[in-house]
């Protein structure tokens, strides 16, 4: 018993893995994922016009938007960071 509490203790204690994760980031989520949710593409669409239907889109897949924000330093600012964070927090990732 004591050992089935001990590994309940450490599970309950470690990250989550990216995919299990219960809401959407800037820093932390891949485009890939935010682009297959129309909810959270939507987010990205408002706040990065264009971005969605960009021919490039899906080279940056496995990227993050902060990861690309160096890449488009003038479109992807802090601000807009910002901005998509608190309306992609109002979602619950899938």
């Amino acid at each position: 018993m004591k050992k089935l509490i001990l590994a309940a203790a450490v599970f309950a204690m470690a990250p989550l893995p990216a995919f299990a994760q219960a809401t959407y980031s800037s820093s932390t989520t891949e485009i890939g994922a935010l682009l297959d949710d129309p909810a959270a593409k939507a987010v990205l669409e408002k706040h990065v016009p264009g971005m969605t239907t960009n021919d490039q889109v899906d080279m940056a897949r496995s990227m993050t938007l902060k990861d690309i924000q160096q890449y488009s330093p003038d479109q992807i600012t802090d601000k807009v960071l910002a901005e998509v964070d608190a309306d992609l927090a109002k979602l619950k990732a899938n």
